[in-house]
């Protein structure tokens, strides 16, 4: 089956031919979902990140911004997309390995390096903190929760959430700071 031109789709699109949008789904979905796992490595994640894309395309209305080139900003968005979800789960794997002591509370096993003396010095900062700002921190940074999903957990406003991790942070550095020094 033939697919029509881009400029004809986008000309469609604009008109609120939801035709239009279908044909550019199936023009570029198999082809986009290739690039993103090309980055991403994962089959599955690189079909959600495409749909994610055309969702986002179709209900925050993207095309109408768009004047010739689809393809060139499909192509970019799924890059950029892909480069931001590869960055934050370099972040979530960074904040895991930084938390792994405090999953491992219960046990009493002696620091072996300067790393695992960190990690146990990071764990009984937290156990010595007030236990709102501990939560806030456990869940924001190792739960891997958004701030409105944490304060909604908490039963407390957003912002207040805010306050308990930057006064919770606030205590940690000084904290380990002084365990340092």
């Amino acid at each position: 089956m033939p697919f029509p031109e881009d400029t004809q789709l986008l000309h469609r699109l604009k008109g609120g031919d939801l035709t239009a949008f279908d044909a550019l789904y199936l023009k570029y979905y198999a082809l986009l979902c290739t690039n993103a796992y090309f980055f991403l490595r994962n089959e599955q994640e690189a079909k959600d990140l495409v749909q994610s894309l055309f969702l986002d395309l179709w209900d925050k209305q993207l095309y109408r911004n768009f004047h010739d080139d689809i393809k060139g900003y499909l192509f970019r968005a799924v890059k950029n997309r892909c480069i931001n979800q590869l960055e934050r789960q370099r972040i979530r794997i960074k904040r895991e390995k930084g938390f792994t002591a405090i999953a491992l509370q219960d046990q009493e096993v002696a620091p072996i390096d300067e790393a695992d003396k960190d990690y146990w010095q990071l764990h009984s900062a937290l156990r010595e903190m007030p236990s709102r700002k501990r939560a806030a921190i456990r869940m924001v940074y190792w739960q891997d929760k958004k701030y409105q999903d944490a304060a909604d957990t908490m039963r407390i406003s957003i912002n207040s959430l805010k306050t308990h991790l930057r006064t919770g942070l606030r205590i940690l550095r000084g904290e380990l700071k002084s365990k340092i020094n």
